[in-house]
């Protein structure tokens, strides 16, 4: 069991590396479900991101929480085609600088440093809850995170399926209109995934 009062670098490089066997996984469901609203490659691209973040981290492991976070981010900028790479690389960068320079950062800081990076996200996109984008999974995880691990993983499961009934008006599947209803959003999706690995790590 992971001690939740401090949790290190290597804990965050453990949630990455978690996340990113997640990815590889699912990446082919992440890319159907892009297929139906978008371009067909989100699983691909995050599946190739994800496996240069950890290249980066095994080669040279950061020292701090929030280290681990900004190398990821820009990792995931300057590898990731389309518009995941952006957006996930500010939400790891923007939550990595919230948390500053500790050593260990406790579960209610890396809330706090989450809602950060979600809000950087939202900034980015121009988009907000119920616009059918990752933020219908984060922005409830973030929040959620206060009170703990699971509850966020819950949260962001929540947020995922519920962008079934939504349309979508950012984005590529906003060009679709009313035909973007009755899909899940591979966004979402994948964010869920990356709180569902956090959560698996914490649970140790």
């Amino acid at each position: 069991m992971t001690d939740i009062t401090g949790l290190d670098a290597a804990f965050f490089r453990r949630w990455l590396t978690v996340a990113g066997t997640a990815v590889d996984r699912e990446a082919d469901r992440l890319t159907e479900l892009d297929s139906a609203i978008g371009d067909a490659d989100h699983g691909a691209n995050l599946k190739r991101g994800f496996a240069a973040v950890r290249d980066v981290l095994d080669k040279e492991p950061p020292e701090t929480p929030g280290a681990v976070l900004v190398a990821a981010g820009r990792q995931l900028i300057s590898t990731v085609g389309g518009a995941s790479g952006p957006l996930y690389g500010t939400l790891l960068r923007r939550t990595g600088k919230a948390l500053g320079d500790s050593a260990t950062v406790t579960r209610e800081q890396l809330a706090a440093a989450l809602t950060a990076g979600v809000g950087a996200v939202a900034q980015l996109g121009g988009a907000q809850v119920g616009d059918k984008t990752m933020l219908d999974a984060l922005v409830p995880a973030a929040e959620a995170l206060g009170e703990s691990f699971e509850a966020a993983r819950e949260a962001a499961e929540r947020g995922a399926l519920g962008t079934v009934p939504l349309q979508a008006r950012k984005g590529r599947a906003s060009y679709l209109g009313e035909r973007s209803i009755g899909h899940q959003d591979p966004g979402a999706t994948s964010s869920a995934l990356l709180v569902a690995a956090l959560a698996e790590v914490a649970a140790g």
